[in-house]
């Protein structure tokens, strides 16, 4: 039980997130109305992705400096829920887009072309695409510790092109994405009280989630490599 309290920390808080998000009362905002209660999933999602992604470069220089193999595996596991994270928050991002910077008087492809040049939308494509990768290269390298070695000099290349990619170059231009002038969510101008106390439980419940699978995934990992970790 006591090894296990913070799993049920996060079933908790993501019940909380989850319904609390739906039925909880959010301010009347102009265009965005009740499409901001998408806040407590898409930008939560992309706080535990980003935390994962952290987790995952420490591992990769953690097998740079002992030539660990396990530390590998910790940091592909780790990279391979933040990426997952990524596609979900990228997903939500896309959806709640398409209801708030469409015209609603015009069809729905007739603002898609603007949408797609949209600067964060692309910094956030480029990101993922990066950490896809990350993995082609791993299933391209047979040899094994080649492959940690490659790897987890590429996941620190792909970690530090991950900020610019998603929080530097797009607040460059002009955007319709909001938290133009900071960090949306984390900035008080941009949400209220009300919804502080939905979106933060909702970053520690999706990132314990992350924490969580990426810790069955690898001790599956340790189980099938067994004689790789002992040799």
């Amino acid at each position: 039980m006591r090894k296990s309290w913070w799993k049920i920390l996060c079933v908790i808080l993501l019940v909380y997130a989850i319904v609390g998000g739906l039925l909880l009362p959010v301010p009347a905002i102009r265009q965005l109305q009740e499409t901001i209660r998408n806040l407590y999933y898409h930008v939560s999602m992309w706080f535990a992705m980003m935390i994962l992604f952290t987790t995952s470069v420490v591992y990769s220089i953690k097998h740079l400096r002992t030539l660990d193999y396990k530390y590998d595996i910790y940091a592909r596991e780790y990279a391979a829920i933040g990426l997952l994270l990524g596609l979900l928050g990228y997903s939500t991002g896309a959806i709640w887009a398409s209801y708030t910077w469409a015209d609603p008087n015009n069809p729905a492809y007739a603002s898609f072309g603007s949408i797609v040049r949209e600067p964060k939308l692309i910094g956030a494509a480029m990101a993922i695409l990066i950490y896809f990768a990350y993995f082609v290269l791993r299933s391209s390298i047979t040899d094994i510790d080649k492959r940690a070695r490659v790897s987890a000099v590429y996941n620190v290349f792909a970690y530090a092109m991950l900020f610019p990619s998603i929080w530097i170059v797009p607040r460059l231009l002009p955007s319709l994405h909001p938290g133009q002038e900071g960090n949306p969510a984390l900035n008080f101008n941009d949400i209220d009280s009300r919804m502080r106390m939905v979106f933060y439980p909702a970053v520690i419940g999706w990132t314990l989630l992350g924490v969580w699978i990426s810790t069955l995934k690898i001790r599956l990992t340790f189980i099938k490599e067994k004689s790789w970790l002992h040799a």
